[in-house]
């Protein structure tokens, strides 16, 4: 694809309602507190349904699926790890699953590399107290590293997802984040070492019931996935959608992929979409103010982020909307949303996608707080960095002069939020630009650079040198 601004998906098929592939049954983020005290306001109260989730079915296993889905990445956490490194907090993890379950969500998505690599282990034990046919479990294979390239590291990295989840089969199984590196890596990682044609042997023998991709970076590398669907034969695809991303991905990132190109590709060969990041990294449950308040005059009483997973949840094709919920309030709200969904109106969408609009004015670092830059080598806490900054342009206590109004209240706001957000010891100014980081982020953000910047206006707000 040379353009991502041609063949535009004709908006009446993203407002085909939810139809036969839904039905009414019975039975995502901040990192390091705990899921059962934190409170960070702005959901909607109410009556959480326990039998009233909206579920899509699988086009090739006949899954019901739950529209939710919830996305192992940002698990709440220890206070401090437990002896063997574990950094999870398994008893606030089981409580969030055991509520999830009660209330109708059944796929959980998570990887090797997730939560510093102990993802796979407290969601495998969560789910365990269960019957293996009330959920649905994905992992992906998660090879980034060069030693891990080899076939040999390879299927160990997939027996051990199955030792870690305590299961003998999975239910979905992704090429993990396919187009970073472009099609070198793609041959290194699963082509020439003959790693995809092992994991389509397994879908065979039936201990991979759907396998499918994830995808950022290089569209080369996705359309050349799905021109070979012949032969592969997708179940599904795990692409990045919500309004922003819609038609101005690649005005965040001129690497990224719109997702109406991708959602509409996918839709020409009749494979579903697992959708990630809705809430573009918690971006779009912490709208500006002038933003939200035109949401929330539509819908007084529904959140704000709650417009982002009816935005993603809304076209018939989408399988399964992923939401990193640490927080049990999210969850909550969340299911509210999807318990059942209402799909968006047409000028409830041409809302958000002026909404969108208005988004991309402001200078926001595009991080979506992935953590594949973690851990830092010099401990440096970047999501949390990039998220205070993020935080302060949206919350306009971004000043760019000391003549600007209200410069001292946004300076405070910067400095003592900054030192509230990230220990002193975790900071941009102990960046040495080793350029580990970059490497690994799906939104090909030039980390060192940024965590320059972020430290040098630091610096001269303390020193009143704007």
């Amino acid at each position: 694809m040379s353009d991502n601004n041609k063949n535009k998906m004709n908006r009446r098929n993203f407002f085909k309602l939810v139809g036969g592939g839904a039905v009414a049954a019975t039975g995502a983020t901040l990192i390091g507190c705990n899921a059962r005290t934190q409170n960070r306001g702005g959901a909607a109260l109410g009556e959480v349904p326990k039998d009233k989730m909206t579920y899509r079915t699988s086009n090739t296993s006949g899954d019901k699926v739950s529209i939710l889905g919830y996305g192992c990445m940002r698990w709440p956490l220890l206070p401090t790890p437990a002896p063997d490194g574990n950094v999870i907090d398994q008893e606030a993890v089981n409580e969030l699953v055991d509520y999830a379950l009660a209330h109708g969500v059944n796929y959980f998505d998570t990887s090797p590399v997730y939560v510093q690599g102990w993802s796979e282990n407290a969601t495998g034990k969560a789910l365990a107290r269960h019957p293996r046919d009330s959920y649905y479990i994905a992992t992906k294979l998660s090879n980034f590293s060069p030693n891990t390239w080899s076939r040999e590291e390879s299927l160990k990295m997939y027996y051990n997802s199955l030792e870690q989840l305590q299961t003998d089969y999975l239910d979905y199984m992704l090429l993990h984040a396919i187009g970073l590196g472009g099609m070198e890596s793609l041959h290194t990682r699963y082509l020439d070492n003959g790693v995809l044609d092992f994991l389509l042997a397994e879908r065979e023998a039936g201990r991979i019931r759907n396998l499918g991709f994830s995808y950022h970076g290089d569209v080369e590398v996705f359309d050349y996935l799905l021109s070979k669907n012949d032969e592969y034969k997708w179940d599904f695809v795990q692409i990045q959608l919500n309004y922003v991303d819609w038609q101005h991905a690649k005005d965040i990132n001129p690497r990224n992929t719109n997702a109406d190109y991708l959602l509409e590709e996918l839709e020409k060969r009749n494979i579903q979409a697992v959708i990630m990041e809705p809430l573009l990294g918690g971006r779009l449950a912490k709208l500006p103010d002038y933003l939200a308040k035109r949401l929330k005059q539509e819908r007084p009483d529904n959140s704000v982020a709650s417009w982002a997973f009816r935005y993603a949840g809304t076209p018939e094709s989408i399988l399964t909307v992923l939401s990193g919920m640490t927080y049990m309030e999210h969850l909550e709200d969340n299911i509210r949303t999807y318990a059942p969904l209402e799909p968006l109106s047409k000028e409830e969408d041409d809302l958000l996608i002026d909404t969108a609009r208005l988004m991309i004015e402001y200078p926001l670092i595009p991080c979506t707080a992935c953590q594949y830059c973690m851990p830092c080598p010099y401990g440096i806490d970047i999501p949390s960095i990039i998220q205070h900054y993020n935080k302060c342009v949206s919350e306009n206590n971004y000043p760019q002069s000391s003549q600007d109004e209200n410069y001292r209240k946004s300076r405070q706001a910067f400095l003592v939020g900054y030192d509230r957000s990230v220990p002193k010891l975790r900071q941009a100014n102990h960046c040495i630009g080793c350029d580990q980081c970059s490497h690994h982020c799906p939104q090909a953000i030039k980390i060192p650079t940024e965590l320059m910047r972020i430290d040098d206006y630091a610096e001269n707000l303390k020193q009143g040198t704007l």
